[in-house]
């Protein structure tokens, strides 16, 4: 008799049911959501599972990790899959999901999703950690802008590091508006050296990573890119063709077809966010600030000739991550390609 394991994970608790090849419940459980805790749970069964099913979340990497140590069958799905399963149930409760979760792992109707390594993980998280400071810095020069806009004072467009300078020279002495920026500033000064701080940590691992080396060869990546590129794909085995990449990423358009309707929309953005932001300002920087001519550069300056500078910078972004993949895959250069055209890149 075969065994099948839903797990559905939530921060303190963890719901587990298990079925038999017939679909019947065979076992029901609730255990902390601890790796040592769930383990001893599914081996004190003292059952042979055929799989062991986890929607994916946020502590599902590091219990994956734990219970594939444990010699047990983990599988992490997809969670868009898993959710469809579970909107079959008349009520939604932790147990119910736990009972869904095992009947998908028994019927087959899943798709499995690559659980990154560790490491890999760790490279996502500083980049995020990076852009988080980046985009509250953001959000705070804005506040300040509206604040001295109130008083009529125009800032202009200062670099990040002139900006506190820039926005005392032009406050002065002012008894209202210089006590509402000042503590905004000083925020900005703490921001602005644990952002440096982190863009070296990112420099540094880039420099000893072989890989990222090769990669920021492309005109348009720099290390940013090549990092975010890096630690989503993990393993550039796990994609069959390179031409694959791009749909990974949500870089392909989606599509509707019914019946007689067949609509083909805006690209599908599925997939990892980071990566793809990273490789759409990579495409955007190769079109318009890289000087250097390529072929994917002209062939880029074609289709934002035609089509517009937007859709050229979401082909270009396309095509780097295919072309990234196969550099990574073949351990190959990048192709400048030859100029056959100077017109077309200028």
């Amino acid at each position: 008799m075969k065994y099948f394991a839903g797990l559905d994970v939530s921060l303190e608790e963890t719901a587990i049911c298990v079925v038999d090849e017939t679909g019947s419940i065979v076992k029901e459980a609730r255990f902390a959501s601890e790796p040592d805790a769930l383990v001893v749970a599914l081996e004190g069964m003292g059952l042979v599972f055929e799989r062991v099913g986890l929607e994916a979340c946020s502590l599902t990497a590091w219990l994956h990790d734990a219970l594939r140590g444990a010699g047990l069958p983990a599988i992490c799905i997809e969670t868009r899959q898993a959710n469809a399963a579970m909107k079959t149930m008349p009520n939604k409760t932790d147990r119910n999901d736990a009972r869904a979760l095992a009947q998908i792992m028994r019927t087959g109707w899943f798709r499995p999703v690559h659980v990154k390594s560790r490491q890999c993980r760790l490279w996502r998280s500083l980049l995020v950690a990076r852009r988080t400071i980046l985009n509250e810095m953001r959000t705070i020069e804005n506040v300040v802008r509206a604040i001295m806009r109130e008083a009529g004072i125009k800032l202009g467009t200062p670099s990040r590091a002139a900006f506190a300078d820039r926005v005392r020279a032009m406050v002065g002495d002012d008894t209202l508006v210089k006590p509402l920026v000042a503590p905004l500033l000083t925020v900005l000064a703490t921001m602005l050296d644990q952002f440096s701080r982190l863009t070296k940590q990112v420099l540094d691992l880039v420099r000893k990573e072989e890989v990222c080396r090769r990669l920021m060869s492309v005109p348009g990546v720099g290390p940013i890119t090549a990092l975010a590129f890096r630690a989503t794909i993990d393993r550039p085995d796990r994609f069959r063709r390179s031409r694959d990449v791009g749909a990974h990423l949500g870089l392909t358009p989606a599509r509707y077809q019914s019946g007689e309707t067949d609509i083909q929309g805006k690209i599908s953005r599925c997939g990892d966010e980071l990566a793809r932001t990273a490789l759409y300002e990579a495409a955007h920087t190769l079109l318009v600030r890289s000087r250097k001519w390529s072929s994917l550069r002209a062939w880029g300056m074609k289709i934002a000739k035609h089509r517009g500078i937007a859709r050229a910078r979401v082909a270009v972004a396309r095509k780097l991550a295919v072309i990234l993949h196969r550099m990574w895959s073949d351990s190959s250069p990048f192709r400048w390609g030859k100029e056959a055209d100077v017109g077309i890149a200028a």
